[in-house]
């Protein structure tokens, strides 16, 4: 366990003195999102029902940039080599990075999704439901994320082939998020089973992918 906290710790901190990657992602996130009001028009109706869908795939979009680096920089300096015959399983040390790219990533995204929610005209009594559904949902952003990450991680062109492979899987995170908000801004159906169902496929997301990350990280270091 102590092993397993020191890798996150570590992550966290290179994070954070990077910094290129988060920023990268908030940016890109802002960008989308505030040129949007500036293409449709100063129609506040129109915004507001399609506030739910810009956000979530404004913030997968913005995650994706940031990917690749989840096993990039440990490749680079050696640091994957030996955590790879470390004690600790791989399987541990996959789901350690990809619970600090959720965190570096992620989590600040979701944080500025309520800010960004004001440009489109979403109601600020729907803030909550928006962050509790990015909270719940963006768990298989990150997990599955690192599936792709690792299977392109010694590819030339990794950043194009992750969104390749991992967007796909986006998808059904993309439906019931979307529908989450939207059930709750148009009172078209209760948002908790969509909830329930965005936390069914982060649940599992966070299962299976430290799994097949490791199994891949395997194979691309063999």
């Amino acid at each position: 366990m102590m092993a397993f906290l020191e890798i996150l710790r570590r992550d966290l901190r290179l994070a954070v003195r990077e910094g290129s990657a988060v920023g990268t992602a908030l940016g890109f996130n802002v960008v989308v999102v505030s040129l949007l009001p500036f293409a449709l028009g100063p129609d506040l109706n129109l915004l507001q029902r399609i506030a739910p869908g810009v956000l979530w795939i404004a913030l997968l979009l913005s995650a994706l940039l940031s990917l690749p680096r989840i096993f990039e920089t440990d490749l680079e300096d050696g640091t994957l080599d030996v955590l790879a015959t470390a004690p600790l399983p791989l399987e541990a040390v996959t789901l350690a990075k990809c619970l600090a790219h959720w965190l570096t990533t992620a989590l600040p995204l979701i944080l500025l999704g309520p800010v960004l929610g004001l440009l489109l005209n979403l109601e600020w009594g729907l803030q909550p439901v928006v962050v509790a559904s990015m909270l719940v949902g963006t768990p298989a952003v990150s997990f599955l994320g690192g599936i792709g990450a690792a299977l392109t991680l010694q590819s030339r062109r990794g950043g194009l082939l992750v969104a390749l492979l991992v967007l796909p899987f986006y998808v059904p995170t993309l439906i019931f998020g979307i529908s989450t908000v939207s059930a709750a801004t148009f009172g078209t159906g209760g948002a908790v089973p969509s909830l329930a169902m965005l936390a069914a496929i982060s649940l599992a997301a966070m299962v299976i992918g430290p799994l097949a990350a490791a199994a891949a990280l395997r194979a691309q270091l063999s």
